[in-house]
């Protein structure tokens, strides 16, 4: 595999994950002056500013101050204790987070950016959404059905060459979302790269419910629990050689 023309910075938070293993615990998750020492590598040091700064922000009256405690409420009112020990159980999955969160911060109006092949998903999205009071609104990736050679791509990168693929639109999503007034937008299963797109032009607060990963069924985290089986092969060799990247790049 080819290496990156950097290296990677040495200020890891990744790298803990050894200190929480023998230790079960990092200096993060302790309370100041106890736990473990902070490892060399920690960016806690050098960030310390900025982790003050961002924090004194929470503290505010802004929105940001009360989105941060809000979703630091839905966080503890995720899990339920277990009487006679200090284990605790989840109780909500992702959507119900979702509606705790929205509920609130009283947003009612809520957009989805859908992709087109989750538009059943979206549905009973949207039935859940209303049963819980608000008003969901959501549009589709392909909206307005433009082919991809509009794009400047060729035929050969469609996915069906010679069939007429229309492109995503994901700027377009969230223009509409943004004239419909929501206060609040879900992605809803967009791709890597356009669901970066949504999110610059969004202007409501976006959270995502569903990320495309269509080996593993949306659940991209299988990829990661299974490195030492049939996910390995991703620290063996390339997912794109140097060549097939400087192709479709031109």
């Amino acid at each position: 595999m080819s290496t990156p023309d950097q290296e990677t910075p040495a200020n890891s938070c990744s790298s803990c994950s050894s200190v929480w293993q023998k230790q079960g615990g990092t200096n993060c998750w302790s309370p100041p002056g106890s736990g473990p020492a902070r490892p060399a590598y920690c960016p806690s040091e050098p960030h310390a500013e900025v982790i003050r700064e961002a924090f004194d922000e929470y503290t505010g009256a802004g929105e940001d101050a009360r989105l941060a405690k809000m979703a630091a409420k839905v966080e503890g009112l995720c899990y339920q204790p277990i009487p006679g020990s200090d284990a605790v159980n989840a109780r909500w999955t992702r959507v119900e987070d979702l509606v705790a969160l929205a509920r609130l911060m009283g947003w009612t109006k809520i957009g989805i950016a859908t992709c087109i092949g989750m538009l059943s998903e979206c549905e009973q999205l949207c039935d859940i959404l209303k049963a819980q009071g608000m008003q969901p609104y959501s549009a589709c990736c392909k909206a307005g059905s433009i082919d991809k050679l509009d794009l400047g791509l060729q035929e050969s990168d469609k996915v069906r060459p010679g069939t007429f693929e229309p492109a995503c639109n994901p700027i377009a999503q969230a223009r509409i979302l943004n004239a419909e007034g929501m206060e609040m937008n879900i992605i809803m299963g967009l791709c890597v790269g356009h669901d970066m797109l949504f999110n610059k032009h969004s202007e409501a607060p976006v959270t995502t419910l569903v990320v495309k990963d269509r080996v593993t069924g949306h659940n991209p985290a299988a990829v990661l629990y299974g490195q030492s089986f049939y996910y390995k092969r991703l620290q063996k060799r390339p997912v794109l050689s140097d060549a097939e990247v400087a192709r479709h790049r031109d």
